[in-house]
C-alpha cells in the first residue's frame, strides 16, 4: 500500500502515521523528520533548513524532491510506504508522480485529516517539551504539576520555535495557500480519503482504517465507529 498522509500542522499526522506504519507493516517516511535530523546534526542542508522551518516558510521543492527520491528507492519501501509530509504544493505532487512513475509504482490512497484553524492554534501553541528529558506536555491538556518544571526530572520546560503561536498563525497560512489545493488536486484523481481528525486518536485511527480498507465513503464523518 503506497500512501500520502495530508493535513494542517497540528491536525495529529504523526501520531496516525505511527499506527498506520504499524498496522499495515509499512515505513512511515516524513520529511519533517527527515528535516529535523538534518538540522540536529548541522549539515549544510540542515543549516539552510533551520532558519526557514523556524519563520515557518517551506523549504524549497527541490531539496525536497531529492530527499524523497533518495529515500523511497530505499529497499524498504517495496512492500510500499507512508508519505509523511510530502507533497505541500501542487508543483512537489507533480514531481512525486514523476518519482513515482519511475520507479513503475503509483499512489493508491490519499490520507487527509480535516481540522479546524482554532483548534490547531490552542493544540500547537500550548505545547511544551522538558528540556532535559524530553517529555512532552500541554498547558491545558497535559499540564506538570508545577508549571514550567518536568515532573519527571525537575528540567525546565520549553516551547518549540515553530510552536509560538505567531509562527503556528504563519503555518497555517502558508499550509492554506499553498497545500490545500492538493485535496481538490487529489480527489479529482479519485485518491482522497478524507477523515474528521477531532476526537481521541483511537477513534481517528478507526476512521483512518475504515476509509482504507473501503468499508465507508471516502468521506469519513466524526459519527464514523
Amino acid at each position: 500500500m503506497r500512501l500520502v498522509l495530508l493535513g494542517p500542522p497540528g491536525a495529529g499526522k504523526g501520531t496516525q502515521a505511527a499506527a498506520i506504519s504499524k498496522r499495515y507493516g509499512i515505513p512511515h517516511i516524513s520529511t519533517g523528520g527527515m528535516l529535523r535530523e538534518a538540522i540536529a546534526a548541522g549539515t549544510p542542508m540542515g543549516l539552510t533548513a533551520r532558519t526557514i522551518v523556524e519563520a515557518g516558510n517551506l523549504v524549497p521543492d527541490d531539496v525536497m524532491a531529492g530527499m524523497v527520491r533518495e529515500r523511497l528507492s530505499a529497499a524498504d519501501t517495496a512492500r510500499g510506504f507512508l508519505l509523511d509530509g510530502y507533497p505541500r504544493n501542487l508543483g512537489q505532487a507533480v514531481t512525486l508522480e514523476s518519482i513515482l512513475g519511475g520507479l513503475g509504482w503509483k499512489l493508491d490512497h490519499v490520507l487527509y485529516l480535516a481540522f479546524g484553524d482554532a483548534e490547531i492554534v490552542r493544540r500547537l501553541s500550548g505545547r511544551r517539551t522538558c528540556g532535559g528529558c524530553g517529555a512532552p506536555y500541554h498547558v491545558e491538556n497535559a499540564p506538570p504539576r508545577r508549571e514550567g518544571t518536568c515532573d519527571s526530572c525537575g528540567a525546565s520546560l520549553v516551547q518549540r520555535a515553530d510552536d509560538a503561536e505567531d509562527v503556528v498563525k504563519r503555518r497555517l497560512k502558508v499550509y492554506g495557500e499553498l497545500t490545500e489545493p492538493l485535496v481538490e488536486f487529489y480527489r479529482r484523481r479519485g485518491l482522497l480519503r478524507e477523515i474528521d481528525a477531532a476526537g481521541s486518536v483511537a477513534e481517528v485511527e478507526r476512521r483512518c482504517v475504515a476509509a482504507l480498507s473501503g468499508a465507508t465513503s471516502p468521506v469519513v464523518s466524526g459519527s464514523s465507529t
